[in-house]
């Protein structure tokens, strides 16, 4: 084997090796952009339960607010009742 063909074959198995590492570090990047895009899901459906639970509460506080309206009413009532 000749140098030259010694610097050929040594360069070959130089560019298989970045092959190699680029391909280690696709893979790796797909898995992290996976991940991202997973991450970002779970914010969006925590925003949208944040929301729905905001909209909950709001919803429970006015019924609670329309109960409280019907016992005074309910409780005046009785007290016409019972004055006439």
């Amino acid at each position: 084997m000749s140098i030259s063909e010694l610097v050929s074959t040594g360069a070959i198995a130089l560019i298989a090796a970045i092959l190699l590492i680029l391909l280690m570090q696709y893979l790796r990047l797909r898995e992290l952009w996976e991940l991202a895009r997973d991450c970002q899901k779970g914010a969006r459906w925590a925003r949208i339960h944040a929301m729905e639970n905001r909209e909950l509460r709001r919803t429970l506080r006015a019924e609670k607010a329309r109960i409280i309206e019907l016992k005074q009413a309910l409780a005046r009532l009785q007290h016409t009742e019972l004055a006439s």
